[in-house]
């Protein structure tokens, strides 16, 4: 059996969260579905100031978080932005890649590094399980292909970005996979939901962990159920607990993106020479 050093980038400072369960819970599967092992583990960046070295892992995967994404004078922030320079700059230089997935708020904060476009604080928080339309790009990317159009993501931010530079884009080989709902009775751009930043390195504004039936479980529990309600209205929760238990909606998304982001990163991988995954063969 092969193994496969993978580091999970918590960024959730702590905070109560789902995503660090579906992340782990996907990891499990695809060690069951492809017989290989992952050696997984989790650096707090946030909160202790964490961070993997980049030679003793070939995977990585990067977690949403709360609280904004804007530019800060944090320690982590400089450091973190440092390590993501470095993978950049491995995988143009070296034969044995770094696979990278960044989620959400490590979306937000790479697109802002690498000036993909404006990062902006929205109006009002997008919250629920909300459809999201590929591009040209997104029908033909290897992870998001198998997506039905539109498809159904989970979606919780209060920042968003907007208007990509295309030149900019253009410069680095990346390309904008896919855009928030369509919205045509609100004079507001819409936001970008994924992007593929080179071969090796995905990200998706949307949570493509979001397990349906744990999250469906969570909602329904009193305290949640209360918050969302006082929040945004029983019509908002009741249309996402109906969303969440929708076969063909959150489970379809769950049931692609990071497996196949895990299984293409895997088989390179397993294909290279000498790479320094440092995979460890039977």
């Amino acid at each position: 059996m092969t193994t496969v050093r993978l580091a999970i980038l918590d960024m959730y400072m702590g905070a109560a969260n789902e995503g660090m369960r579906c992340i782990r819970q996907l990891v499990r599967r695809a060690e069951a579905a492809h017989g290989s092992r992952f050696a997984v583990e989790t650096f707090d960046v946030r909160g202790q100031d964490q961070l993997p070295r980049l030679a003793d892992f070939d995977v990585f995967i990067s977690s949403g978080g709360p609280g904004s994404p804007l530019a800060t004078t944090d320690a982590w922030e400089s450091a973190y932005f440092q390590f993501i320079d470095e993978l950049f700059a491995h995988n143009l230089a070296s034969d044995d890649k770094k696979h990278l997935l960044l989620i959400c708020h490590s979306f937000q904060l790479v697109s802002r590094h690498l000036g993909l476009g404006e990062l902006s604080k929205r109006k009002s928080t997008s919250f629920g399980v909300m459809p999201v339309h590929l591009t040209a790009a997104g029908h033909a990317d290897p992870v998001l292909h198998a997506l039905p159009e539109p498809f159904y993501a989970v979606d919780s931010r209060d920042y968003q970005l907007t208007h990509p530079d295309l030149a900019r884009l253009d410069a680095l080989g990346a390309a904008v996979l896919c855009l928030e709902k369509e919205r045509p009775h609100v004079a507001l751009a819409r936001a970008v939901m994924a992007i593929r930043f080179s071969p090796e390195v995905l990200g998706t504004q949307f949570h493509p962990e979001a397990d349906g039936e744990g999250m469906l479980r969570y909602m329904r529990t009193d305290e949640r159920k209360q918050q969302v309600i006082t929040a945004y209205g029983e019509d908002k929760y009741d249309e996402m607990v109906h969303l969440l238990a929708d076969p063909t909606t959150i489970e379809v998304t769950e049931g692609i993106v990071v497996p196949t982001f895990l299984r293409l990163a895997v088989a390179q991988l397993e294909s290279t020479p000498n790479t320094a995954a440092q995979l460890i063969a039977r």
